[in-house]
């Protein structure tokens, strides 16, 4: 009965999951793989969205520094105070729909914030953490 309760848990965590996955994400998680990425985690994803680091402008931040803690609330960019919408794909349908759009902010926000690009392992791990909200 009890490994009942945990196997019925895990589909449904496992349902919710994939539900909020879109084809532009699951055409990123591919391309990711492609360019030798693997096993994409959400809690080293975020781990890797409050971990600070020095970013492009030399100061220290992370991810929340302009999208904030709770995903499915507005974040403000640190420089510009410009509204952010909700990352959480469960606040914000919107997100995650288009690949394009996707890499673009991984281009910049991953500049920003880490001083570089991203890893394709990086940004799946990003994409596996912020479709888990």
């Amino acid at each position: 009965m009890k490994l009942h309760k945990i196997l019925m848990a895990a589909s449904m965590l496992f349902a919710t999951s994939a539900a909020l996955a879109t084809p532009a994400t699951d055409e990123l998680f591919a391309r990711y793989k492609s360019e030798g990425a693997t096993g994409f985690d959400a809690a080293r994803g975020g781990q890797n969205w409050s971990k600070e680091t020095r970013g492009e402008d030399g100061q220290m931040m992370s991810c929340t520094s302009c999208h904030g803690k709770d995903l499915s609330k507005e974040g403000r960019h640190h420089k510009t105070n410009k509204v952010i919408a909700p990352m959480a794909p469960s606040a914000n349908k919107e997100r995650y729909t288009d690949a394009k759009k996707i890499e673009k902010w991984f281009k910049r926000n991953c500049n920003d914030v880490l001083a570089r690009e991203c890893t394709a392992q990086e940004k799946g791990d990003f994409l596996k953490y912020l479709l888990s909200k």
